[in-house]
C-alpha cells in the first residue's frame, strides 16, 4: 500500500461534553503546540507528516478517521495533551472514540501519546483500541517507531517508551532519556500544518479588545516544573520534577514567525511556570521589546516568584495578564497540598502587578484534602477581596499522574466513571471529598462561589470601569449560565 503520510498526528477534543454551554462561544480554542512541535521534529527527521486538529475543526471521531484514511499513514497517533495539564485526562473519552474509529477504517497502526497515556500506560493499552502507547515526551519514541514500521520485520523492543502487545502479553520498554537539547527536539512548530484561522483566545484574555480573539497561538518556552504540588500532574511525561528551557532566541524567533506569517497578536505562554528563572523570562521580554512585536500575552507565575522590579518591562513586552496559582487562603491547606509560598502578603503582590498595568487571573481550588467549609469560605472571601480581573474556581481532582490520584486509589475514594468526568465543567464531573466535606458539598460550594464572585457588584463595577460596558454585560451573561451537574441531581 502506498502511503500518503508516514504519520498522522491527531489532536482530540469534544467541546460540547467538556464545557457544556460554555463551549460554543466562551471557551478558548487553543492550538495544540505539542502536536505541532512533534510534527516539526519528525518532518525535520525526514518523515512525511500530516496533522488533524479534530478539536478545532469540531469534527466527529468518524470524520477524523475518514480524513486520516485518505492519507493511508503507517501510523496514526492521537496526542492527548490539552491546553493545560488537567485537560489531558478529560479528553481521553473522545480520544478513545477516535482510536476505535481509526481501527474501523483499518488504515495502519494506531498509537496514543501524551500526558494521560504517560501516567497510565498499561491501563491505556489494555482499555483502548490501539496498537501502541507511548510513555514519556514522545519525539524520540515516534522517530524510532516510524523507522521500525518502515521495515519488513519491525522490532518494537528497540522503541524507547513504547508499550505494545506481543500476542497476549503486554510489553514495555524503558522511556527515552529526557530531552537535554530542547532547541533540537523542539524546533519551531509546524504551524503551517494547523488550521490557524480557527483558534481563538480566552474571553478574558481579550477584555481590552473583545472583538478580536483571533488569531491566537500558544507556545512553550520550557518543559516541566520543579515543584511537587499534590494536585498537579504536569510531570507525568517527564517522570520527575524539574524544568528545562528552550533558548530565548528560539522562542522569540517563533513568536516573530507567528506575528509576521499568521498575524498573531494574542499569545499564551503555556509553561506551567514562566515567571521563575529571571535570566530566561527577562531575556525573552527584552528580545520581544527589541523586535517591537505588538502582542497581548498571558503567562503563569507563582505569587512568590513575581519580582516587582521586572513588571514594567514585562508589560512593555505585551505581557498583559499573569495567572497566579493562589489556590487557597489557608496556609495550612496549601501546606497540606505541598503548595508552600514564601509570601506573607498575597494582596501586596497582586497590587504590585496591577500597578504595572498588568491584569490578573487568580486560580483557586476548593476541596483540597485539609479544606473545611470554613476554609473554602475564607478562600472565596480572599478572591472577592483581591477582586482580580478574572478568576478560575476549581475543585480538587485526582488527575492521573498526580499524587492525589495515588492517594485516591489508596483511600478508595470514588473517581469519575468516564474520563470526561475529570473536566471541571462537565455534567458528570466528580471532585474529591475532603476530610470533612463530601464531593457533592465541594462541587456545590464551587458552583455557588462562581456565581457569587461574578455577580458581585464591586467586581462588575470594576470591569465596567476598566474595560467598558460591553465586557461588563458579557460577564453578566456568563454568570447567568448555570452548569448542570449529575452529582447534584440536575
Amino acid at each position: 500500500m502506498k502511503h500518503g503520510a508516514d504519520i498522522v498526528l491527531i489532536n482530540p477534543g469534544d467541546r460540547r461534553r467538556i464545557y457544556q454551554g460554555l463551549g460554543a462561544g466562551l471557551a478558548a480554542i487553543e492550538p495544540p503546540f505539542w502536536v505541532a512541535v512533534l510534527a516539526a521534529y519528525l518532518r525535520q527527521e525526514g518523515f512525511l507528516v500530516a496533522v488533524i486538529d479534530a478539536n478545532a475543526e469540531n469534527i466527529t471521531p468518524e470524520e477524523t478517521a475518514l480524513r486520516a484514511a485518505k492519507l493511508k499513514p503507517l501510523l496514526s497517533c492521537v496526542v492527548v495533551y490539552g491546553s493545560q495539564p488537567s485537560a489531558s485526562t478529560q479528553n481521553m473519552t473522545v480520544a478513545g472514540a477516535i482510536c476505535r474509529a481509526l481501527n474501523d477504517e483499518s488504515i495502519g497502526r494506531v498509537a496514543l501519546a501524551g500526558l494521560h497515556p504517560s501516567a497510565l500506560p498499561g491501563r491505556t493499552l489494555s482499555e483502548e483500541s490501539v496498537d501502541f502507547v507511548i510513555a514519556g515526551e514522545g519525539p524520540e519514541s515516534l522517530r524510532v517507531l516510524l523507522a521500525e514500521l518502515a521495515t519488513d520485520k519491525p522490532d518494537f523492543s528497540r522503541v524507547p517508551g513504547l508499550w505494545y502487545r506481543d500476542g497476549s502479553d503486554i510489553c514495555s520498554n524503558a522511556r527515552a532519556a529526557l530531552i537535554s537539547d530542547l532547541d533540537s527536539y523542539l524546533p519551531i512548530a509546524a504551524w503551517d500544518l494547523l488550521p490557524m484561522d480557527l483558534y481563538r483566545a480566552h474571553n478574558w484574555h481579550c477584555f481590552d479588545d473583545f472583538e478580536h480573539r483571533s488569531p491566537y497561538a500558544a507556545i512553550y518556552t520550557s518543559l516541566g516544573c520543579p515543584f511537587s504540588c499534590v494536585f498537579c500532574c504536569i510531570n507525568a511525561p517527564f517522570g520527575k520534577p524539574g524544568i528545562r528551557y528552550r533558548s530565548p532566541e528560539r522562542v522569540v524567533d517563533e513568536i516573530s514567525l507567528l506575528v509576521e506569517t499568521f498575524g498573531v497578536k494574542n499569545l499564551k505562554i503555556v509553561d506551567e511556570l514562566f515567571v521563575l528563572k529571571e535570566e530566561h523570562y527577562m531575556a525573552i521580554v527584552e528580545k520581544i521589546i527589541a523586535r517591537k512585536l505588538d502582542l497581548n500575552i498571558w503567562a503563569y507565575a507563582r505569587v512568590d516568584t513575581v519580582k516587582p522590579e521586572n513588571l514594567v518591562r514585562m508589560k512593555q513586552a505585551g505581557i498583559n495578564w499573569l495567572a497566579l496559582g493562589i489556590e487557597s487562603a489557608s496556609p495550612s491547606v496549601r501546606a497540606g497540598a505541598d503548595k508552600r509560598m514564601q509570601v506573607p502578603d498575597i494582596a501586596a503582590v497582586v497590587s504590585s502587578i496591577r500597578n504595572a498595568g498588568i491584569r490578573i487571573i487568580g486560580n483557586f481550588i476548593f476541596g483540597l484534602p485539609d479544606d473545611t467549609r470554613e476554609t473554602m469560605e475564607e478562600t472565596l472571601q480572599l478572591a472577592i477581596e483581591l477582586n482580580c480581573e478574572f478568576i478560575n474556581f476549581y475543585c480538587a481532582m485526582a488527575y492521573p499522574g498526580s499524587r492525589l490520584y495515588d492517594i485516591a486509589l489508596e483511600e478508595a475514594w470514588a473517581l469519575p466513571a468516564e474520563w470526561q468526568g475529570y473536566s471541571q465543567h462537565s455534567y458528570d464531573m466528580l471532585p474529591l471529598p475532603t476530610r470533612s466535606q463530601s464531593a457533592a458539598e465541594v462541587l456545590r460550594f464551587r458552583d455557588e462561589a462562581f456565581h457569587r464572585y461574578f455577580t458581585n457588584p464591586v467586581y462588575l463595577d470594576m470591569l465596567g470601569h476598566t474595560f467598558g460596558t460591553s465586557v461588563r454585560e458579557h460577564l453578566v451573561e456568563l454568570s447567568s449560565i448555570r452548569l448542570k451537574r449529575k452529582l447534584l441531581g440536575d
